[in-house]
């Protein structure tokens, strides 16, 4: 095996403990919040995308309409979403995240936040780019897998 055979090995085998302190760091935050995780997940949806409709907040977040619908109630009374008539058909409604709720999410990630800063602090250019070329790349081969795999149940 070639030594970037070996790092292609060590990269794929260290995936998983990131992602699991992820998903441990994210349940605590939900938790903290008075949410579930997937809440967290919807609010980072409606920051990046804009509001939704409960239906496409779903498939965002791979949840079933009932969930959603769950999920959005919650949001709403810790106080982080609102629902709003959608300005392009009234009888529809729109999921917005709330300033406040926004707020308190970022809250609880400046720390991650910094120490990831200082992490990359040393890091040239050139290993940024790369290391932003691997998460696309990555998230793009996992939302495949998540389609393939939801295909063959």
């Amino acid at each position: 095996m070639t030594n970037k055979d070996e790092l292609v090995d060590e990269l794929i085998d260290s995936m998983p403990d990131w992602t699991v302190a992820l998903v441990q760091l994210n349940g605590l935050i939900a938790d903290r919040m008075g949410v579930v995780s997937t809440d967290l997940h919807c609010l980072h949806a409606l920051n990046h995308h804009g509001p939704a409709t409960p239906g496409v907040l779903a498939e965002r977040v791979g949840l079933t309409p009932g969930s959603a619908s769950r999920m959005v109630d919650r949001l709403d009374a810790a106080g982080c979403v609102r629902r709003v008539p959608d300005p392009q058909d009234r009888r529809r409604v729109l999921i917005e995240p709330t300033e406040e709720g926004l707020r308190r999410v970022a809250r609880y990630y400046e720390g991650l936040a910094a120490r990831t800063r200082e992490d990359l602090a040393d890091f040239p250019a050139e290993h940024l780019r790369a290391l932003l070329d691997f998460i696309t790349a990555t998230r793009a081969s996992t939302l495949a897998e998540l389609t393939r795999l939801r295909s063959t149940s």
